[in-house]
Order: C-alpha cells, then structure tokens, then sequence
C-alpha cells in the first residue's frame, strides 16, 4: 500500500475514489460549471494536486461511460503525471460527440491510475534477439 498525499483547491474539489474495491481508476470530479461543444477541448480543473512517491506515475484515462454515451475522452490518453508535479491536475478533454456535455461540480470526468515506473537505460546493440513477431508491424496479427 502506499500513500499520496493531496490538498484540496477548491470548495468543490473531492479526494479521488474508487467505485469499487478492486477498481484499477480512481475517478477524478470536476470542480466548475463548464460546456464542452461538439469537437471542443479544454483543460478541466479538478481542485487537487498531490505528492506522488517517487518511482510512481499517475495515468489520467478516459471514463468508459463518457465515451461510450456521449464522444467524450481525454485528449492527450493516458495523460502522464510525473511523481515531481505539485500544480493543480487537469483533465484535457474533448467531445467527440454531437451535443454539448455540460460538466458540472462532483462529476466524475476521469480516472487516475497509479502505477510503478521503471529506471531505464538504452544500450545501443548491432542485431536484437529473434521473437515470434519479428518486425511485424501495424496490422500484421489480423483484422
């Protein structure tokens, strides 16, 4: 188990929450009244900023409900939390869909996924060791 520490920006923020207990996400909550326009973005505050424990990574990931009822994800998916930023997070969304998605305080327009991140280092090499994919690319297992 280990600990993020947060504040709350915002009146209207929320501490993130699962919906269950083994949920991988934890939902974000918008803070402000917002519209977001058919083939808009925008960044959407949530009123939280935490301390990550270094060698963590948070994902900011689309909800399956907005996407699948109204067009709406987040832009840059997954958006990438680095264990060093303490600024306020925001969710850049966009709507896909036909209709204005109106945004409101408590709603949930994200979920956030912690995760390990590894230290690499990248060894240049003359020939890589044979797979079974090889260099198969882009559509090479099927449609």
């Amino acid at each position: 188990m280990i600990q993020v520490k947060f504040i709350l920006l915002h009146q209207n923020a929320r501490v993130p929450q699962k919906s269950h207990d083994e949920d991988a996400g934890f939902d974000l909550f918008a803070v402000e009244e917002f519209v977001l326009h058919p083939q808009e973005y925008a960044c959407i505050p949530t009123g939280l900023c935490m301390e990550l424990p270094s060698g963590t990574e948070a994902q900011i990931r689309p909800r399956s409900g907005l996407a699948a009822k109204h067009g709406v994800t987040v832009l840059n998916t997954p958006g990438t939390i680095d264990a060093g930023y303490r600024g306020e997070i925001q969710v850049i969304m966009i709507n896909h869909g036909k209709e204005n998605l109106s945004i409101h305080p408590g709603m949930r327009i994200a979920q956030m996924v912690i995760t390990p991140i590894y230290n690499v280092t990248f060894t240049e090499a003359l020939s890589l060791e044979e797979s079974a994919r090889g260099d198969g690319g882009l559509g090479s297992s099927g449609v």
